[in-house]
């Protein structure tokens, strides 16, 4: 009973931290700032001929934008993912449900994950740590993501989260094992996910090698996650390590980059996010599709699902707007428009194998 009430107090922390502004990353950025797209002063044609569409997971977006996962196991989690999926399925774009541990450990709490009533035609993208994973049997798995009508599952990977969090996991043992068998054996694809400390070529060569075709970056740069488990730390040994790893990962535009070239069908950006331009310049540097989170919360608790479909096509209007500056017609057209990047994030790019 102790760990199923901390999980919901934990998830009532979470929306709250998130919400606020001190649980960014002190001096590491995103470095999509760092991405300069050269403006084509002759595009030679019309803002509605440019056509933002991609797919990803089967489905099309009409922009290459997700709804990054944030939530779920509370009241309060429940009216945010309800609005969140409806807005994104009026829009044509993605969702993401935050993890569904909670759902498994408190079956009570399934309706606030049960968004397809709502949205019956948004790709809905699943959420479980790949520790709980390890742990459930792969038709325990595909029981959660049938009753929530996913679309896809994102196993989310979160050591230094963990580390730092009271009570939190620190056996990450045999997850490439957990990964293989839920590529073989579950019936939807899985999408590999960091939550905020992104992922490197090695980690991406590694879950590709057995059969992953779709990630999430979700690098540094936006909300440290590490930084919202410092707020909840109440040891001082615990409180002292999450501030030391309060900066730690790899930022998001760099992820991006480090996992090019790999055979993967699909990459969302997510850690940073903010703007139509974030998307725009993570989609130039070979991103399918943007996530943003932080940003789309903080607009529904400013306007609740009116505020937040205002803010969303306010970013698919800078995107379709950068890609008519920059020559692109298609999505396909902005992964491949010139650009300059600062020398920081140029150091990232990953060297050829000789």
């Amino acid at each position: 009973m102790a760990d199923r009430l901390d999980i919901s107090q934990r998830k009532k922390d979470h929306l709250a931290l998130c919400a606020g502004d001190n649980v960014g990353f002190r001096d590491k950025t995103s470095l999509l700032e760092q991405v300069e797209l050269v403006h084509d002063a002759l595009p030679e044609m019309h803002l509605d001929d440019v056509d933002p569409s991609v797919e990803l997971l089967g489905k099309r977006l009409r922009a290459p934008v997700v709804i990054a996962a944030m939530t779920g196991g509370t009241d309060e989690a429940a009216i945010i993912n309800q609005d969140l999926a409806r807005a994104a399925d009026q829009l044509g774009l993605g969702f993401g449900l935050g993890s569904q541990r909670a759902m498994f450990v408190r079956p009570h709490t399934a309706h606030t994950f049960q968004v397809r009533e709502h949205a019956p035609n948004v790709l809905l993208l699943g959420n479980l740590g790949i520790v709980q994973a390890r742990a459930m049997s792969t038709a325990e798995i595909a029981t959660l993501c049938r009753d929530t009508g996913a679309d896809a599952l994102c196993i989310h990977l979160n050591p230094a989260m963990e580390i730092v969090q009271p009570g939190g996991d620190r056996d990450f043992s045999r997850g490439l094992d957990t990964l293989r068998r839920l590529v073989e054996e579950l019936h939807i694809p899985i999408v590999v996910k960091e939550t905020g400390c992104g992922l490197s070529r090695g980690v991406a060569e590694r879950v590709r090698s057995v059969g992953v075709e779709h990630l999430d970056v979700s690098g540094s740069g936006g909300t440290s996650w590490v930084a919202v488990e410092a707020h909840r730390a109440v040891d001082p040994d615990e409180r002292a390590l999450a501030d030391e790893l309060w900066d730690w990962g790899i930022p998001t535009a760099a992820s991006v980059l480090q996992v090019q070239g790999l055979g993967f069908r699909g990459i969302v950006a997510t850690g940073g996010l903010r703007t139509g331009s974030d998307v725009a310049r993570a989609v130039a540097l070979g991103a399918t599709a943007g996530g943003l989170a932080a940003p789309v919360l903080k607009a529904h608790r400013a306007g609740g699902y009116d505020g937040v479909v205002a803010f969303l096509r306010r970013v698919v209007l800078t995107v379709r707007s950068i890609m008519l500056l920059t020559g692109s017609r298609t999505v396909a057209d902005l992964q491949r428009a010139p650009r300059v990047l600062g020398p920081t994030l140029a150091r990232w790019v990953p060297e050829p194998r000789r």
